[in-house]
């Protein structure tokens, strides 16, 4: 009697691709210093977690990378995941942050950054449920980036209180809302800084992240087209402008960066950090990898989705956080 024919399911996961093994272990060696007095400042080396609201399954990681777990220092990206509010109502706020490179305190800084735009998105959740729902694009683009204008200037005056230099107390941002409303397939992106906004649909990634500094081009479609109702200019691309000049003394502000995507049924949404993108944009056997991964109609359980966001490529060794939108 033959064997059975089993079905064919996705690629197992990898410890790396690439044509050579990564310079670091796999696994932490290292753990950063402790202070007796400061235990609340240690950063545990991974955080995972998850949600389904609405029509999409959400899945979000943060690992220290290779270099920091080989050389005992923290995790310099911070990932805060949040609900605010319930039922329809509620929105879900997925937001990431980066220190500083060789910078004492980066940790904290990227910390703070999210705590402090966690807190402003969540009291206005109301209000941004109800433009998310009504295409108010310009009143979000605004509006958060007021909030996000708000967070890096509290930073700031941190490193002011303490004595630090503000370009190096400072930290990138990114941020996913996501209604948990299942009409409402509005997915909004916004943040400053480094990293990456990716759409795999049909098996293909696309990297659907505005160039820093462009104000016009076509929208990309289902992710950026004019709802109906909306003039045709009403462009979701970042805006290089800020809401206030920056200071004396104070770094050059990154570009604001803000997009809505209207989502499919079927599509993937990543957001992630430098350590990730940087990664996915120059490997293309780790991209190929992961579209095979998560192309199955369910989306992957946390312990299978950390290891394939864990995937190494020799040459990028910094930390990593990603958070994936599967779109039921």
């Amino acid at each position: 009697m033959p064997p059975p024919v089993l079905p064919v399911g996705p690629p197992s996961a990898r410890d790396h691709v690439g044509a050579r093994p990564p310079t670091y272990e796999a696994e932490p060696t290292a753990l950063p210093a402790a202070s007796p007095d400061d235990l609340a400042d240690l950063v545990p080396d991974t955080v995972l977690d998850g949600a389904r609201y609405g029509a999409c399954t959400l899945r979000a990681a943060s690992l220290r990378g290779d270099s920091a777990r080989y050389r005992g220092e923290p995790r310099r990206d911070a990932l805060l995941t949040a609900r605010f509010g319930a039922g329809e109502q509620a929105l879900v706020l997925v937001a990431m942050a980066t220190g500083a490179r060789a910078t004492p305190g980066a940790h904290r800084a990227a910390a703070e950054l999210c705590r402090w735009i966690g807190r402003a998105v969540g009291r206005s959740h109301a209000r941004l449920v109800e433009d998310i729902r009504a295409a108010r694009r310009g009143e979000l683009k605004s509006g958060l980036h007021r909030l996000t204008d708000r967070s890096l200037g509290r930073l700031r005056a941190e490193a002011a209180e303490q004595g630090l230099d503000p370009a190096e107390y400072a930290a990138d941002l990114r941020c996913l809302l996501l209604p948990a409303d299942p009409e409402c397939r509005t997915r909004v992106f916004f943040g400053v800084g480094t990293g990456g906004l990716f759409r795999l649909r049909g098996g293909q990634w696309r990297d659907i992240e505005p160039a820093a500094g462009e104000v016009t081009g076509e929208p990309v479609v289902g992710f950026g087209s004019a709802p109906a109702g909306t003039p045709a200019g009403d462009r979701l691309t970042p805006d290089p402008g800020t809401t206030a000049p920056p200071g004396p003394g104070d770094p050059p502000r990154a570009p604001f960066r803000f997009r809505a995507s209207v989502a499919r049924p079927g599509d993937t949404l990543l957001m992630c950090t430098a350590g990730l993108a940087d990664p996915l944009r120059s490997e293309p056997e780790l991209s190929a990898h992961l579209a095979a991964r998560w192309a199955a109609p369910e989306p992957p359980g946390l312990a299978a989705y950390l290891a394939d966001v864990q995937v190494r490529v020799k040459g990028y060794a910094d930390d990593r956080t990603a958070a994936a939108v599967w779109e039921a």
